[in-house]
């Protein structure tokens, strides 16, 4: 099955999937989503960027892996996988300028019932998510979430065209200050510290009783 979400009754559908039914058939979807369709996403643009629109690919597919049950029989259950592929301009936190990040998501989830079962379940292979599906599932939602998760902590450059020069002045106006105060302090020839130790050295000398302590 390929979807278009270019048309409202293609995302509609997207956003109200029987995930379970989805998975347990082994179905496919395919399709493409614009940016301006992923409103989290479209608030990491800049308003700068040379295109506030890019296109993501993706790929979803269900499938069935029979596992042991409580009972110790073995039963299908239902997992996901999902890709999504393609770029969008992010703010560089360096020079301040738009740049294109590439982004490449590949996720397997395990479809479980409720979000108590999804905190329980033990998962024995770290590339393997858990997900909470739903007979009106929202896979838009879950490929934007998976974008966001693949953001960088922070973005930057590889290599930057230039730094900005609010930042340039910023930090080396931070040095230049401590530097300066450093110096007034030696060259103005802060009073010496009192030794804390001096009081103590003076109460042994006075001792009426002559012992040291």
């Amino acid at each position: 099955m390929t979807q278009n979400p270019g048309k409202p009754a293609g995302l509609a559908s997207l956003r109200e999937l029987d995930l379970f039914e989805f998975a347990r058939s082994g179905r496919q979807a395919a399709g493409v989503l614009r940016v301006s369709q992923l409103p989290r996403m479209l608030n990491e643009v800049p308003a700068d960027a040379p295109d506030r629109d890019t296109a993501f690919t993706w790929q979803a597919e269900g499938a069935t892996q029979p596992e042991l049950q409580d009972d110790g029989t073995e039963g299908p259950q239902p997992y996901l996988r999902l890709a999504v592929h393609g770029a969008a301009w992010l703010g560089c936190q360096r020079c301040l300028a738009p740049y294109e990040q590439a982004f490449n998501v590949d996720a397997t989830y395990r479809i479980v019932n409720t979000e108590a079962e999804a905190e329980e379940f033990p998962l024995d292979e770290d590339d393997v998510e858990v997900i909470v599906g739903s007979r009106q599932f929202d896979l838009v939602d879950l490929i934007e979430e998976e974008l966001l998760l693949s953001m960088p902590l922070v973005p930057t450059h590889d290599v930057c065209p230039e730094v900005h020069e609010s930042l340039v002045s910023g930090v080396g106006g931070a040095e230049d200050e401590a530097d300066e105060g450093g110096k007034d302090e030696v060259e103005g020839g802060e009073p010496e510290r009192p030794n804390p130790f001096a009081a103590l050295g003076a109460l042994k000398r006075n001792d009426p009783d002559g012992e040291k302590h």
